[in-house]
């Protein structure tokens, strides 16, 4: 499938970006799949690499939850639990949009990926040209915060205390969008930022 560059002068090309983004100069994305999809509402997903086993089964639960409702998830889905919610999500007809930390020119498509990118359900999307092959922390960060600046609004199932992820928090509430976590007593650094406990009932807007 061909990948396309979105420069900042196209239609499709999100204003939130030039808001909150400032990778690159001038800045311009790259696609795989349904551009169409940029124009959705959209909840981002971050998750530490660990996750205590009662907040797995919230997140499981939720994602299917969200899979019916037909709420369009962005995440690099890098993590463990990131990747078991994409595994949940691609189970569904709603849209997805797969951010990998790398540039996405001639990236080698994963089998479970095709079936989606042909029905027009899912969306490769980067901020890195073709030069950047390799994934590394530096590069992961940049491309949660194109993530966090592309969304609407922000899920955290979960960030352990002290984490990256944690920390991650930390920059994404001065931004002012709205973020969200499992109401769990293992989120309870979360919370305490006055992050509130995500309900599907009132955060499902599209």
């Amino acid at each position: 499938m061909d990948t396309v560059t979105i420069n900042q002068d196209n239609p499709y090309f999100p204003s939130s970006l030039k808001k909150y983004f400032h990778y690159g100069d001038p800045l311009s994305i790259t696609a795989i799949g349904n551009t169409a999809i940029l124009q959705n509402k959209t909840l981002a997903l971050f998750c530490s690499t660990k996750c205590p086993g009662n907040i797995i089964l919230k997140t499981y639960d939720l994602m299917k939850r969200l899979r019916e409702s037909g709420i369009t998830v962005i995440s690099g889905f890098h993590s463990p639990m990131e990747r078991e919610c994409l595994n949940i999500l691609l189970k569904g007809k709603q849209p997805v949009i797969v951010c990998p930390a790398r540039g996405i020119e001639g990236m080698r498509i994963k089998e479970d990926f095709r079936k989606p990118l042909d029905e027009g359900g899912l969306l490769l999307l980067s901020p890195f040209t073709e030069k950047v092959k390799r994934i590394s922390s530096e590069r992961a960060l940049e491309r949660n915060r194109f993530i966090a600046a592309l969304a609407d609004k922000i899920f955290i199932p979960y960030a352990a205390p002290n984490s990256k992820t944690e920390q991650f928090c930390h920059d994404l509430i001065r931004w002012n969008k709205p973020i969200y976590t499992n109401n769990s007593e293992a989120n309870k650094n979360l919370l305490a930022l006055g992050i509130q406990p995500f309900n599907l009932e009132r955060n499902s807007e599209r």
